[in-house]
């Protein structure tokens, strides 16, 4: 486990024909990250679980760690998907399957 990571995250990424990346990405890419309940972004360091790189069109586990994580507390959830981006392009889609971060996790009594 990395020391800054905040949750664990399957990603897939997109093909390059579907608008993905032409080249694979390696471990410790850094896109950014888009949650549909903001219009904000922060980067989110990927660190991947088990392999070095990933091919467009692939999935991967990785270790997230954010780049910025005050205007996240309190709103992440397991099950939930994010776009990772870089720039305007969408280059692929995660779902968290752990949060590590407890300062982000969602409260369930609030809802």
């Amino acid at each position: 486990m990395i020391d800054n990571a905040d949750f664990i995250a399957e990603l897939k990424y997109r093909t390059t024909e579907q608008g993905g990346r032409k080249n694979p990405a390696q471990s410790g890419y850094r896109p950014h990250l888009k949650f549909d309940f903001t219009e904000m972004l922060t980067s989110g360091h990927q660190f991947f679980i088990g392999t070095d790189s990933v091919y467009p069109g692939e999935k991967v586990i990785a270790q997230i760690g954010m780049g910025s994580t005050y205007h996240y507390e309190g709103k992440l959830e397991v099950g939930m998907e994010f776009e990772f981006c870089e720039g305007s392009i969408i280059i692929g889609i995660g779902k968290i399957t752990e949060i590590i971060n407890k300062t982000l996790e969602k409260n369930k009594a609030s809802t």
